[in-house]
């Protein structure tokens, strides 16, 4: 496996690969990115990994300074994975224009408006961010394949509006939510609650059966179902941010006639030690 720094280095290793299979991550890896690796390899020759805390989706408010960096670790798993190539790039070789302090990206994508709901309500330009980095990211790997988890639904769909809008001969993989026996998501943001909080933290994903459950059972009083699991959350001692019952295909609202489900949901989970950690998860089911 190797680990590469810089795109003229990168562009080197893959010039002569008949077909290039991309994983994009910011490091501090679990068994949900090495599943996205694992699915990249049945895709693709050459499976390249990029790792990068990506500056521009942070708010200032956001824990960009506080976000894991395990990167030797990282290697360590992705070499086991069978990655072919890590990329790990600095901020000033992914920003041309960084000075040290600013990125100076005068030149962004714009998502589309449902990037201004759910996630993209309280985390302003997050989506922009992430659609820019990876549009960098698309250039700089040029794969025929790549890989992202439906962990992160509302990024997935907006990945596939880019690829779709900009014509990118990019074809987009969904990998399934890996979870805890509990039902608790990975995310490199669990390393941030105790072992009682991470039972605590299973609550998120309960509260999103329950809907499910209902929605197969008939309910279509989605509104009631939303502040429900809500309230139910909130008196257990989470902030929420959103429970949402949308259209899978559009991440409209829901319908009554739609059949293609997600039950998207964010909250704020207390952390003694970290303050308070937002989760994020969601279940697609089609009814």
């Amino acid at each position: 496996m190797q680990i590469i720094h810089t795109v003229s280095d990168l562009r080197a290793a893959l010039k002569n690969q008949s077909s290039i299979g991309f994983v994009p991550t910011m490091g501090n890896l679990h068994a949900g990115h090495i599943q996205l690796v694992e699915i990249a390899k049945q895709h693709a020759a050459c499976v390249v990994v990029s790792i990068f805390v990506n500056p521009l989706q942070f708010s200032p408010t956001e824990d960009l300074a506080n976000y894991p960096r395990t990167l030797v670790a990282d290697c360590d798993k992705l070499a086991i994975a069978g990655c072919d190539i890590v990329f790990a790039p600095s901020v000033g070789e992914m920003y041309a224009d960084f000075d040290g302090k600013n990125l100076n990206q005068s030149m962004t994508i714009l998502p589309p408006p449902i990037a201004n709901v759910l996630c993209g309500a309280t985390r302003l330009s997050h989506f922009a961010g992430v659609a820019t980095v990876v549009m960098k990211l698309f250039n700089m790997v040029q794969p025929s394949v790549a890989v992202f988890g439906k962990k992160d639904f509302q990024q997935l769909f907006i990945i596939k509006e880019m690829v779709r809008q900009f014509n990118l001969p990019i074809e987009i993989i969904a990998g399934e939510t890996i979870r805890e026996a509990s039902g608790l998501a990975l995310s490199s943001r669990n390393g941030y609650l105790s072992d009682a909080q991470r039972i605590q933290a299973a609550q998120l994903n309960s509260a999103l059966r329950a809907i499910v459950h209902a929605l197969k059972n008939g309910a279509r009083d989605f509104l009631n179902l939303e502040n429900n699991a809500t309230e139910q959350l909130n008196n257990a001692g989470w902030e929420v941010d959103y429970i949402s019952i949308r259209s899978s295909l559009t991440l409209q609202p829901a319908q009554s006639q739609d059949k293609h489900l997600v039950v998207l949901g964010a909250a704020k989970i207390n952390n003694n030690q970290a303050g308070k950690t937002r989760l994020i998860d969601n279940i697609e089911e089609d009814i």
